[in-house]
């Protein structure tokens, strides 16, 4: 039951997402101590959340040194999560980590993170909050209930037109865009419904003139289960009604379908033997507090119950859902997709 303490890594956009989390919301779990690079960012960040200036770190090393973390949770960019992890697993301190998605920019960067922290003994769990939005939960105990059989098909779709640039502008100068950021959430949603993946195919395209990488993409999931994944995702895309940040999903069994509808409504359709089908239909309420607003409210409203996870899993000495090891699966199979749309070719996942 006591208190785990920890340290808070990139004071930058999505960071305050996981400070109002942590200070307002997260049992058994709190960041003492910040550390960025940029003093600026740092300080503005220790004034909105009450970090004393002493407990604020411009390098790594002297957090690590001077604080007595039992976790760090990093809010980086992809490029500096496999430095950052090494380094703190080269402390002599055993400090678990929490790292948001993606996992690193290649698929052997990513396994070193695994590896250096399999070997030191520390838990490595990777922040991917889609999975923990409560409709995804609620629709995973809904096909649990109603016992569809083994899923056959799934249906994963995120299309939207909203401008994801203003507050996020590398996003328009990255060279992998919306597969890297925002697919591998909807491919992670694929494996958490359907298990693993065995092979895939993809297309993707560059709709928007003005970005260098590619912000539509369409991929085909072969599962190992025999089950087949469509998982579309856009930012392309102007529709009747804006659905930003939501994603809808489709699942179907051979006793009946299940699916989350817009507006976070779980649709479940149970196959009768003599008559029609059972519809029930369930709306999910989104959790409200004062800092969670706009169209990112969805996304927000996640970060509480995916920090609350990782701190459940060290209490209990137990694996995440989204360990490292676990990622690496998802993050695979978004590298696969990549080079299967580049060669225009099925791609095996390993």
């Amino acid at each position: 039951n006591s208190m785990h303490k920890g340290g808070l890594i990139g004071c930058g956009y999505f960071s305050r997402n996981h400070l109002h989390g942590w200070s307002k919301h997260v049992e058994g779990g709190e960041i003492i101590s910040l550390c960025d690079a940029d003093p600026a960012a740092l300080h503005e960040c220790a004034i909105q959340f009450d970090i004393p200036p002493h407990k604020c770190y411009t390098t790594l090393q002297e957090m690590l040194d001077n604080e007595e973390l039992d976790f760090c949770d990093v809010v980086t960019q992809p490029a500096s999560h496999r430095p950052i992890v090494l380094e703190i697993c080269a402390h002599p301190r055993k400090v678990h980590i929490m790292c948001q998605k993606p996992m690193a920019p290649t698929v052997g960067e990513a396994s070193e993170m695994v590896d250096a922290c399999r070997a030191k003994g520390v838990t490595l769990m990777i922040h991917e909050n889609f999975r923990f939005q409560p409709a995804m939960r609620a629709l995973k105990q809904a096909i649990t209930d109603a016992d569809l059989g083994e899923l056959f098909f799934g249906r994963v779709t995120f299309r939207s037109a909203f401008d994801v640039y203003k507050d996020q502008p590398y996003l328009a100068t990255d060279e992998r865009f919306i597969i890297y950021d925002l697919g591998v959430h909807a491919l992670d949603v694929a494996r958490f419904f359907l298990g693993d993946a065995c092979e895939v195919y993809c297309r993707k395209q560059r709709v928007n003139p003005a970005i260098a990488g590619e912000d539509c993409a369409t991929m085909v999931v072969g599962m190992a289960s025999g089950a087949t994944c469509v998982v579309d995702v856009s930012y392309a895309s102007t529709l009747e009604e804006e659905l930003f940040p939501q994603t809808l999903i489709e699942l179907e069994g051979p006793r009946g379908s299940c699916r989350i509808d817009k507006h976070f409504e779980v649709t479940l359709v149970q196959h009768n033997t003599d008559g029609p089908p059972t519809i029930t239909k369930t709306a999910v309420p989104l959790p409200v507090a004062e800092w969670m607003s706009g169209p990112g409210h969805l996304i927000q409203a996640s970060v509480p119950p995916t920090l609350q996870h990782f701190i459940d899993c060290l209490r209990s000495k137990s694996e995440p859902e989204t360990s490292g090891l676990d990622n690496l699966k998802t993050f695979a199979l978004m590298m696969a997709a990549y080079d299967s749309a580049d060669g225009g070719v099925v791609v095996k996942v390993v």
